[in-house]
């Protein structure tokens, strides 16, 4: 991810709304966002540790940031439950 803590928010925020579309369930779009934003941070340690790189740029940043959204909303959701 780029350095700026502001880049970091929007592309979570884009991060969370997509994430929330593709599960097809979440819990409203502000906390979708708000996950997302997590799921950011997640989703570039995750793709760190595994070594994966999905194209360049904002591209990458914004398909890491939805996987880790993905994955944080999954387990949001199991602990909904």
């Amino acid at each position: 991810m780029e350095g700026s803590l502001l880049y970091i928010i929007i592309v979570g925020g884009v991060a969370g709304f997509l994430a929330g579309l593709l599960m097809k369930k979440g819990f409203g779009i502000i906390v979708n966002i708000i996950l997302g934003i997590v799921g950011a941070f997640v989703g570039n340690w995750l793709f760190g540790i595994l070594n994966i790189s999905i194209g360049t740029g904002v591209i990458n940043d914004i398909v890491t940031a939805v996987a880790g959204s993905v994955v944080i909303l999954f387990v949001a959701g199991l602990l909904k439950k």
